[in-house]
């Protein structure tokens, strides 16, 4: 009895008294059934915590395709099969996103979509190398505190006294918004969230027993803090071609299926960039005024929060040490270059000194490798920045834009866009007032559910293709699908900015909803008019 008992994980005293007695036969029946389910439910477990299932989805939808579907060909079927593993991959996190971006390595071949060194040549590229810089200054920066540093100047200025809160929201969001247009807006929005919540702490958080109306102020005022952090990163973003994957996508991608037109630049790029994002950004500002803040929103945060408290944190900081201002004088170098290597027709930039033969990744790099260079003043022999620092180097995203690469000539060299294009071949003959919302709506509402980087390489080949076969300017479909793929607004599966927003436990699904779906059609109506007003596509 002491043997079953222990054995059905009951206590002594249970099995001498009632169980015993009043239920013998069903609980043998029942011990078994117990017994049973314990032995299957660690398999299950262990099933479950390797993420087996989600590992087998890849390869189970890959056969799927290849078996049922018939695209007139091999080639595009087994395209899109493999398409499908990887996408399964990327959506369920099934192997770490760095892993799921190498898949191509040994798909693409395995399939017999290309050789192994030709899908190898996509990893490796000049956009890649204007990543792989910008991600070493980001660090640089990181190091020293300088994002810290701005961060509470500027906020320290438009803090207002007493406190504004519109004013607040403005220094914060315009400070974020212009670290992430020369940074990756992922790693903008790493790095400006830590202040912005360093300055919410000062605020009381909701309590379980009710809040009063001060105390929902200031409850609404800090949603629209981290709101305006992590939308505000996706915009400024949006301005440049550092600022975020999908511009560096879609810079790869243009060159690969347009190489006849002319490259896009990054100073080209700006200026259409940048009047979209300060309209966006307006917006934004205005939304989160209007949605979070009242009248009575600046008496409940003076309680907590004044100008003074700034600027002892700034204080804390002291002056600015000779380190920071030599990676200041890099990175600002880095942009007077960007903007200088090719200016108009009739007046040439640096670049064609060295015949047009340097991109915007060469002069990244060289920047980046002055940081190995210029001695810090700290210690002898310590530089700006060492290798062991670039440890912390988002190689998922500089493997995830290999990827995207090599899937954008998957697609090509297999025939499949010419195959999905023609579900959208109503376009043909539309005004452009009608194809370029039409093309950002499709992208916007993918990237809802998905990553902006995953979407881009999954919209942009195909928009290329059906830019082709309609005859329109092919700008038209794919910056429309690149700039829809970055108004991933409403949900937090849309970028890793809005994961780490969402982690700070400040905002919830609804606040995304309400601010990014304002923010969402402003982007739309933003584009409809720029694009066709600021670009030359005839």
């Amino acid at each position: 009895m002491a043997k079953h008992g222990s054995f059905s994980g009951s206590s002594p005293e249970d099995d001498d008294t009632e169980t015993p007695l009043l239920l013998p036969v069903h609980r043998d029946e029942a011990a078994t059934t117990a017994a049973g389910r314990r032995q299957a439910s660690p398999l299950l477990k262990a099933l479950l915590a390797h993420r087996y299932p989600a590992i087998a989805s890849g390869p189970a939808a890959c056969a799927a395709v290849c078996a049922l579907v018939d695209l007139g060909g091999a080639a595009p079927t087994n395209m899109l099969g493999v398409l499908a593993w990887v996408f399964l991959w990327w959506v369920t996190d099934a192997v770490p996103l760095a892993v799921a971006s190498m898949a191509p390595l040994f798909l693409f071949p395995a399939f017999g979509i290309s050789s192994a060194d030709t899908v190898a040549k996509a990893y490796m590229d000049d956009v890649i190398a204007l990543v792989l810089g910008s991600f070493i200054l980001a660090l640089a920066i990181e190091r020293y505190h300088i994002h810290r540093r701005l961060a509470l100047n500027i906020t320290a200025r438009f803090c207002g006294d007493p406190v504004r809160p519109s004013l607040l929201l403005l220094g914060i969001t315009g400070t974020t918004a212009f670290v992430s247009m020369w940074i990756h807006n992922t790693a903008c929005t790493v790095m400006m969230m830590p202040v912005a919540t360093g300055i919410l702490q000062r605020l009381p958080r909701e309590r379980d027993g009710g809040a009063s109306q001060e105390e929902d102020e200031v409850r609404r005022f800090s949603k629209a803090v981290v709101l305006g952090v992590v939308y505000a990163s996706a915009i400024g973003g949006m301005a440049t071609l550092t600022g975020t994957g999908v511009n560096i996508i879609l810079v790869g991608m243009w060159s690969a299926y347009f190489p006849e037109q002319e490259p896009i630049t990054f100073s080209s790029w700006m200026t259409f960039g940048l009047p979209m994002a300060l309209v966006l950004f307006v917006a934004l500002w205005v939304t989160l005024c209007l949605v979070y803040c009242s009248d009575s929103t600046g008496k409940a945060l003076s309680a907590y929060l004044d100008r003074g408290h700034l600027r002892r944190e700034l204080s804390l900081l002291g002056p600015m040490a000779f380190a920071e201002k030599m990676v200041l004088a890099v990175f600002g170098g880095l942009i007077v270059l960007w903007m200088t290597r090719t200016l108009t027709e009739d007046i040439p930039g640096w670049g064609i000194l060295f015949h047009n033969e340097v991109g915007d990744g060469t002069v990244t790099i060289m920047m980046a490798t002055l940081l190995f260079i210029i001695p810090n003043g700290k210690s002898e022999g310590e530089k700006l920045m060492d290798w062991n620092r670039c440890r912390k180097l988002q190689w998922n995203i500089v493997l995830l834009l290999g990827a995207g690469f090599a899937i954008a000539d998957g697609f090509r060299t297999s025939g499949l866009t010419n195959i999905l294009s023609d579900g959208l071949r109503f376009l043909e003959g539309a005004p452009v007032m009608v194809i370029v919302p039409v093309a950002c709506i499709f992208s916007g509402v993918i990237t809802e559910f998905t990553s902006d980087d995953a979407t881009a390489t999954l919209v942009l080949p195909l928009f290329a293709e059906l830019a082709k076969s309609i005859e329109v300017h092919p700008g038209l479909l794919m910056i429309s699908g690149a700039v829809g793929a970055q108004l991933s607004y409403l949900f937090p599966t849309g970028s890793p900015s809005n994961i780490v927003g969402f982690s700070t436990g400040y905002i919830t699904i609804k606040d995304m909803v309400a601010t990014g779906l304002p923010l969402k059609v402003a982007g739309v109506a933003a584009l409809t008019i720029l694009l066709p007003t600021l670009g030359t596509f005839t």
